[in-house]
């Protein structure tokens, strides 16, 4: 029975280590400074940084997990997607107003530590208040479909 304790009291030690390691990435966790930051997909607007954490948000199915950064003013125009999609704050102030017309007096404000799911179909537009970190989760694959056509980066 002693030796169980100390196996797992030891395995929990690894298991730490491998997450808080400051060397950056163990495996599957990451470090804020090990987060591999790129260019958006073609569906963002040019001006946002994108990581890939998880998975592969383009898929055919599957779990993924992405963050955006934000630089302060960044909009992404009214759409909506076919799944569900679970956003977090991580840094900073993101502003979210829902509908099919962008109206900054109409969105709500979430601080970093703020979460919010939107069901599939919900119309909705964002806005970086700040600079901004978001960590976006779901099932793949990730599709916007823009209410205007015309706000499409991926059109333009």
């Amino acid at each position: 029975m002693k030796h169980s304790l100390y196996l797992i009291i030891a395995l929990a030690a690894v298991a730490f280590a491998a997450v808080a390691a400051p060397s950056g990435t163990h495996g599957n966790a990451y470090t804020p400074d090990s987060v591999q930051w790129g260019p958006p997909p073609p569906f963002v607007a040019p001006g946002a940084q994108f990581a890939v954490l998880e998975g592969d948000p383009t898929a055919s199915s599957g779990n993924y997990t992405v963050r955006l950064k934000l630089p302060a003013g960044y909009r992404i125009a009214p759409h909506w997607h076919p799944l569900r999609e679970n956003v977090t704050v991580i840094s900073g102030t993101f502003k979210v107003g829902m509908g099919d017309t962008f109206n900054a007096d109409k969105m709500g404000t979430f601080p970093a530590g703020s979460f919010a799911f939107l069901d599939p179909d919900m119309h909705h537009y964002a806005m970086a208040a700040s600079d901004v970190v978001v960590q976006i989760h779901g099932t793949a694959p990730v599709q916007f479909n823009y209410i205007n056509p015309k706000d499409d980066p991926s059109k333009k």
